[in-house]
């Protein structure tokens, strides 16, 4: 299984296979994590690379308690799936 790595200088989770790399970038602020954008290059697709990415972010809000504020739509798809991600997002 490939390693996540949490860039939090760069405020995003990593993937890097080869020369090839998957991201998850959001910003924080107090006590919300908003995720903006998920990227997986052709060659990573079809690899469950995105919901690893989701998953160490999830990971991380919950461990920080943090609410998550999905502006990417693999995000807010992702959270619909798995109950205890939608638990963190924020209600309106």
């Amino acid at each position: 299984m490939p390693t996540v790595h949490h860039s939090i200088d760069h405020a995003r989770f990593e993937i890097i296979i080869g020369n090839a790399k998957a991201a998850l970038e959001y910003t924080r602020s107090d006590s919300l994590m908003t995720i903006h954008h998920t990227y997986v290059p052709i060659e990573l697709r079809g690899q469950n690379i995105a919901g690893l990415l989701a998953k160490a972010a999830f990971d991380t809000a919950r461990a920080e308690q943090l609410q998550v504020v999905p502006q990417c739509s693999y995000i807010a798809s992702y959270a619909k799936r798995f109950p205890e991600a939608e638990a963190l997002v924020l209600k309106d």
